[in-house]
C-alpha cells in the first residue's frame, strides 16, 4: 500500500511483453515529449504533462518549431511542426481553446494564396533540412500538410475563418487525385475521416480506395513485396501496408481491405518490433539525430494501431 500522500506508481506491463519492451525503449531513447505521450497512452499519465512538454516547441507566432518534426531542424515555426503539435493535442484531448486559436492565426499567416498550407515555409532556409523536403521561395499548397491539419480541426469542432478556404482546397485536391503516393493518400484519409460532409467523404474515400488498389500503393501481402513497387522518391523498401492507411477500424480506409489483408498487415506490424523494443523508421534516413528522435513516435503509433485493432490491451 502506498504511503500516505504519495501517489502509487502506474502498473508496469508484464516483463518481456511487447508493451514492456517498448516502455524500456522509450525510457532509453525518447525525448521528454514522447515519454510523456507514451505514459499518457499506456501508463495512465496525465495530459497536463504532455502539454507542458509540448510547450517547449511553441513559438511566439503561435506555431511550433525546434525540430518537433525531426526532419526539419532549427527554431522556426513550420506547418509540419504545427501539424505534429495538433496531433499531440488531439491525442490528449486538448485540441481547442486559446492555444488552437493562436495556431489558426499562425496557419493564416503562412498560407499560400489559395488558403492552404505549404509543406515547408521559406523561413526554413539556412537550417538543416531533410533532402526530401525542399525549401523554395514560393512553395505550392500541399494536401500532404493541409489535409491532416484541416481534419484534426474539424474532428475537434474548431471553427476559424482559416478553415473555410482550406477545407475547399482539401475537397478539390482529394476529389481530383489521379496519380498519387502513400503519404499523400494518408493525408487525404486524415481529412476525409473528419470532414463534416459525411456522404461526400464516403464517396471520395470509395474512389480513393479504388485508386490505391489500382496503383498498388498498399502492399497487400508482406511476403510478396516485390509485387508492390515503392513510390518514386521513396527509400528502398519503404512500403506502406493496409494499417498505414486505416490506423483504426473506424477509418473510412478500413473498407479498402479485406479481413485477411488487414490481418496480414497487422501481423507484419507486430513482427516489426525490434530487439531494443522500438519500431524502425522506414523512410529515408539522412542524419543520426532525426532517426533517433523519430523512432519513439513511430513506436507509439505502432502500439496505438495494434491496440485499436484489439491486438493487445494496454
Amino acid at each position: 500500500m502506498a504511503a500516505s500522500g504519495v501517489s502509487p506508481l502506474p502498473s508496469t506491463p508484464p516483463a518481456r511483453s511487447p508493451l514492456f519492451r517498448a516502455e524500456q525503449f522509450m525510457w532509453l531513447t525518447a525525448r521528454v515529449l514522447e515519454q510523456r505521450l507514451f505514459a499518457h497512452h499506456f501508463l495512465h499519465g496525465c495530459p497536463d504533462a504532455v502539454e507542458t512538454a509540448l510547450d517547449a516547441y511553441r513559438n511566439e507566432d503561435g506555431g511550433y518549431g525546434h525540430a518537433l518534426e525531426p526532419d526539419l531542424r532549427g527554431p522556426v515555426s513550420q506547418p509540419l511542426h504545427t501539424a505534429r503539435a495538433l496531433r499531440v493535442l488531439d491525442a490528449v484531448g486538448r485540441c481547442g481553446g486559446q492555444r488552437v486559436e493562436r495556431v489558426c492565426r499562425y496557419l493564416t499567416s503562412v498560407s499560400t494564396p489559395d488558403g492552404a498550407l505549404p509543406a515547408v515555409h521559406p523561413g526554413q532556409r539556412g537550417y538543416p533540412t531533410a533532402p526530401f523536403l525542399t525549401v523554395v521561395d514560393n512553395p505550392p499548397s500541399e494536401l500532404l500538410t493541409t489535409g491532416p491539419v484541416v481534419g484534426l480541426l474539424h474532428r475537434n469542432e474548431v471553427w476559424h475563418a482559416w478553415l473555410f478556404r482550406a477545407t475547399d482546397y482539401c475537397w478539390q485536391a482529394v476529389e481530383t487525385l489521379e496519380k498519387s503516393h502513400p503519404y499523400e493518400v494518408q493525408a487525404a484519409v486524415a481529412f476525409l475521416d473528419s470532414a463534416p460532409d459525411r456522404p461526400r467523404a464516403q464517396a471520395a474515400a470509395d474512389r480513393l480506395g479504388r485508386l490505391v488498389r489500382e496503383q498498388r500503393l498498399a502492399a497487400l501481402d508482406p511476403d510478396r513485396l516485390d509485387a508492390f513497387p515503392v513510390a518514386a522518391g521513396y527509400a528502398p523498401g519503404e512500403h506502406h501496408f493496409p494499417h498505414d492507411f486505416a490506423r483504426s477500424p473506424d477509418s473510412l480506409a478500413r473498407a479498402w481491405f479485406t479481413d485477411d489483408e488487414m490481418a496480414r498487415s497487422l501481423d507484419h506490424l507486430a513482427a516489426g518490433q525490434q530487439e531494443d523494443g522500438g519500431w524502425p523508421v522506414t523512410w529515408r534516413q539522412w542524419a543520426p539525430a532525426p532517426t533517433l528522435e523519430a523512432r519513439p513516435a513511430v513506436t507509439i503509433e505502432a502500439l496505438r494501431t495494434l491496440r485499436a485493432y484489439g491486438r493487445f490491451v494496454g
